[in-house]
């Protein structure tokens, strides 16, 4: 039992979550405004239920011929703790040769859920569908008793109600395909469960995966399990992200592993250095010419990002080697650089930009030297300067195309407010839809 147990807890804690997506009622019923939805008549439409081309049944002795598909209306509504309810009305164009064209008033009343799959993928599934059809005259629209009517009842019950339900691969690729972070690093969000249907929305909860030169990277496991906050069900947004704090760590971490962290900092002069002393004529005795001071930094533990309210920090722990020589680098000095800087978070489109700001605390002290030992004033004095200049930005040079955020095919974030919580931070957001994006 133990044994079991130690492969199991492992597992759980790899797979809790460390962000969500939560769709608002608000942003069920979002649609594009402008002119309504229209395909016109085409011959290679194909022999999809809604395609211009296709053929439908009626009660005479001739078939019809869709002609236009025009959405009149369409409406998705949550239904807590169950799933979503489609309405939809769809006026078809249609050509019942010989005689003159008419347009078919086409209601669908779809109920849906999501299912996670086997594959660990998303699946959007039609519980109930009921279609109905009316015909009406295309010259003066006015609804008229029915000509005829669909099937109402079943899964999947008629091929119209087949297309309320995507392809089972369609919504997961959204979530699966990796993301650059940089050349080498890419992120990827994961659906752990079939959403939740609860009054303020659908929730995702995500698990974020990280891949460093196309290998997955193991992250540090958080020691408290991320808790999807609750939202007022009357949001004013469409969307709704939510980034644990080890969500933060676990991209700083990637980053490092991947090495966009290693740093080279400019040094202060050449060797020796008369005016400063005494530990430029301490280096200068190491070296037979003059040569530029260089200093080489690299993480010696994890970066770890604190969040509290309205406030990001990130801390960094740093071993800053001092030396010289362009061709052959030689260090002669090492110092431990602990510091902590501010972060900076926006959103927009489909990015977070996450950038260092002002050094808030840094600390200096002698890791090893070859030149004696050296005072920690002496050491703040020579290289605190460029440390707390040079450090933020080649941090922000690497952030500065900001991360993919989870998102959807053809649709864009806007109006984001990121707003920080203690252990958490919040982007509610609206949708905004790509027309011609695909």
């Amino acid at each position: 039992l133990s044994i079991l147990l130690s492969l199991l807890v492992p597992a759980h804690a790899a797979r809790s979550p460390d962000s969500a997506g939560i769709i608002t009622p608000l942003g069920l019923s979002y649609r594009k405004s402008g002119p309504r939805t229209s395909h016109a008549a085409s011959r290679e439409g194909g022999s999809s239920a809604l395609q211009p081309g296709h053929e439908i049944p009626n009660t005479r002795n001739f078939r019809n011929q869709i002609s236009s598909i025009e959405v009149a209306e369409l409406a998705l509504s949550l239904i807590p703790y169950s799933g979503l309810r489609l309405n939809v009305d769809v006026d078809l164009g249609v050509t019942p040769a010989p005689s003159t064209a008419e347009v078919m008033r086409l209601s669908i009343l779809a109920e849906l859920h999501v299912e996670m799959n086997p594959d660990g993928n998303l699946e959007m599934v039609t519980s109930t569908c009921r279609p109905s059809a009316e015909m009406q005259s295309s010259e003066e629209m006015e609804r008229s008793t029915p000509r005829f009517s669909l099937p109402s009842s079943g899964r999947f019950p008629d091929p119209t109600c087949r297309h309320c339900s995507p392809p089972s691969e369609r919504p997961s690729a959204r979530f699966a395909v990796p993301l650059p972070v940089t050349a080498s690093c890419q992120v990827q969000y994961l659906p752990l469960a079939a959403p939740m249907f609860s009054e303020q929305g659908v929730i995702i909860s995500l698990q974020t995966t990280f891949q460093v030169a196309g290998m997955a990277i193991p992250l540090p496991v958080s020691p408290v399990p991320f808790s999807i906050p609750e939202l007022p069900s009357s949001s004013p947004f469409h969307f709704v992200l939510a980034f644990s704090e080890q969500f933060y760590t676990s991209l700083f971490f990637a980053l490092e592993m991947a090495g966009a962290f290693n740093m080279t900092l400019p040094g202060r002069g050449r060797l020796p250095c008369p005016e400063i002393t005494p530990l430029p004529r301490q280096m200068g005795s190491l070296f037979q010419e003059d040569l530029e001071v260089t200093l080489q930094a690299v993480f010696r533990s994890t970066p770890r990002v604190v969040l509290e309210e309205d406030k990001a920090a990130l801390k960094l722990f740093l071993t800053v080697h001092v030396g010289a020589g362009s061709s052959a680098f030689q260090s002669f000095l090492s110092m431990n650089v602990d510091m902590s800087a501010g972060l900076l978070l926006s959103a927009g489109n489909r990015r977070m930009m996450i950038s260092a700001a002002v050094i808030e605390d840094i600390e200096l002290s002698l890791a090893a030297s070859d030149v004696g030992p050296v005072p920690a004033a002496l050491l703040e004095e020579l290289f605190l300067p460029t440390i707390r200049e040079e450090v933020p930005a080649q941090i922000n040079a690497v952030l500065s195309e900001g991360i993919f955020l989870p998102h959807v095919t053809n649709f864009i974030y806007i109006d984001a407010n990121v707003t920080i919580h203690k252990d958490y931070v919040l982007v509610p957001c609206n949708l905004q839809l790509q027309v011609g994006s695909g």
